[in-house]
């Protein structure tokens, strides 16, 4: 038995089997290529879901964990450590509007401390457990924890995980007169959203849909909780999509690309929010820990330069290209959606339910892409992806799809 194979088989043994990866074992990356075990090169398009935003092996947060590893690795936050105090002052400063930072460890994490965070403020705010509640969006995905997932609006995420937190309430995302109702009750304590649903298949707030709710908001005494862990850190081509907008949240949660691969989260607290949470109110083991910190900084520096926010509106403009020339060649999409370097190829009925397959295909072709749900192609390569990087990976996208089609 070879390796890749004994190396599966132990896997699918031994983890709990949650996940269904493809059967290759990545070995190691370099920019926007990765190698298995078996030496077949892939063009990476997704980038760990979007965490690898400087591509992977990038010298210079390799050199951060290294230097930092040689110093200190843990401490807990009974003690301060230089790292996170200089992470913390650092992404304040480029937020633009935040007075205070919580780090953790995940998206997941973030989330779950804005839900805290909000119903904390409700309560100082003399609100009844009942007028706690929390608008989301139908397709929205704000992780994996209890409350995050019944923040999430979408069913398949929560099914048989019941009884779910109370105090949740979903409306149609894009849907100005269903948040208008929904808020009318006087109950809303915050409306929690993103940008760009990432797994609600890659779609954008439409231009002003964040502006009005944060109007909305405004009216009706609430927080505006703005997710942006799959959608920030340059994704759409602004270090925060919400700059974008002109849009200025209450609480603002950050992960994946943060750490460029290294596990990290942030919670990012507006003036109104600041100090609602005091000793003991919450807390982290991991959370801030030195090296994830110490990397944290070098990719928020890297990621916030106009080098690397000029090439995802470059390569994003040539990945939309290579897509509608491979639309009118194979007439597969129905919609291809998205900011910057997040984009979304929607599938149109006749293939409805089958990017699976696809993604198959593309394995077997050397291209590692992601789907947002049945019916989507998702493409969040690297930010820093070259010129013959996107092209060599659309030529081998359009190998793929010429086997799918002819299958």
């Amino acid at each position: 038995m070879n390796r890749t194979a004994d190396l599966v088989l132990t896997a699918k043994r031994r983890m709990l089997p949650i996940y269904r990866p493809r059967e290759l074992v990545l070995e190691r990356g370099q920019g926007a290529r990765v190698w298995d075990r078996d030496g077949r090169e892939f063009v990476d398009f997704a980038a760990g879901i979007a965490v690898c935003s400087l591509g992977h092996g990038d010298p210079d947060l390799q050199a951060a964990l290294t230097e930092q590893a040689g110093r200190l690795w843990h401490t807990s936050n009974v003690f301060y450590s230089e790292p996170p105090i200089r992470l913390v002052e650092e992404l304040a400063a480029a937020s633009g509007f935040a007075e205070r930072v919580f780090l953790c460890n995940s998206g997941s994490e973030a989330n779950e401390a804005a839900i805290k965070l909000v119903r904390r403020w409700a309560s100082q705010q003399g609100r009844e457990a009942g007028r706690r509640v929390i608008l989301t969006f139908r397709g929205s995905f704000h992780g994996r924890t209890l409350a995050a997932v019944t923040a999430t609006a979408q069913p398949k995420y929560q099914e048989g995980y019941e009884p779910l937190p109370g105090g949740f309430r979903y409306v149609d995302f894009n849907d100005e007169v269903a948040v208008e109702a929904a808020m009318a009750a006087g109950d809303v304590a915050a409306v929690m959203v993103e940008p760009v649903q990432g797994e609600g298949g890659v779609m954008p707030a439409k231009p002003g849909f964040l502006r009005f709710l944060r109007e909305q908001c405004d009216r009706h005494g609430a927080l505006l909780v703005l997710d942006e862990i799959q959608c920030g850190m340059g994704r759409t081509g602004e270090l925060f999509a919400c700059h974008g907008e002109g849009v200025v949240p209450d609480i603002l949660t950050l992960a994946k690309a943060l750490g460029g691969g290294f596990p990290i989260g942030a919670l990012l607290a507006g003036p109104k929010v600041a100090e609602v949470m005091q000793f003991g109110a919450h807390g982290s083991t991991f959370g801030g820990n030195p090296l994830a910190a110490a990397v944290a900084r070098v990719a928020l520096r890297k990621l916030a330069s106009p080098a690397v926010l000029g090439n995802v509106a470059r390569q994003a403009d040539r990945l939309r290209a290579g897509l509608a020339a491979l639309d009118a060649e194979f007439g597969l999409f129905a919609q291809v959606r998205g900011r910057g370097l997040m984009i979304g190829a929607a599938l149109g009925p006749d293939h409805a339910g089958r990017a699976g397959e696809i993604l198959d295909h593309c394995a077997r072709h050397g291209l590692l892409l992601l789907q947002a749900g049945p019916d989507v192609l998702r493409f969040v390569p690297a930010l820093t992806i070259s010129d013959a990087d996107i092209d060599e990976g659309l030529a081998r996208l359009r190998a793929a799809l010429a086997d799918f089609v002819a299958a």
